[in-house]
């Protein structure tokens, strides 16, 4: 099993999509941990999809059994990706969870589904599937 941290922390502008790999380490010993933000409209590739590409994807492995642990740091939120029949609130202060297999490679396209500010429709989520070679490599 695969753990994915899923952190929603607001820093000023724009809204922070943090994610964690707490079962993997980087070359420095720590845990794998990046951001995840909404590319400018400006920015967009020939036949990406405006409002929902991000710059840094969530990779995971198909056919392994994934749990996504799901946090807030300031208001409610929703993790939504509804081809993978994923729809967890983030509380902030506590944590849930939601466990999901994936059964084929692709990129799987959500956002944040709860009405949370200002800022609620730059929260896009991009799920994408390989397989476990290129995963581990």
């Amino acid at each position: 099993m695969v753990s994915i941290i899923r952190n929603y922390v607001y820093n000023k502008s724009p809204i922070s999509n943090n994610y964690q790999y707490p079962d993997f380490l980087n070359n420095d010993d720590e845990e794998l941990e990046f951001d995840s933000y909404l590319v400018p409209e400006s920015d967009l590739e020939e036949g990406a999809l405006r409002l929902l590409e991000v710059d840094n994807r969530v990779i995971l492995p198909e056919l392994t059994h994934v749990r996504f642990i799901i946090s807030s740091g300031d208001v409610i939120h929703s993790y939504a990706c509804p081809a993978l029949g994923i729809k967890c609130d983030a509380y902030p202060g506590r944590l849930n969870q939601i466990s999901v297999l994936i059964n084929r490679e692709g990129s799987f396209f959500g956002q944040c589904s709860e009405i949370c500010g200002i800022l609620h429709s730059s929260m896009p989520i991009v799920i994408e599937s390989i397989s476990l070679e290129k995963f581990l490599s």
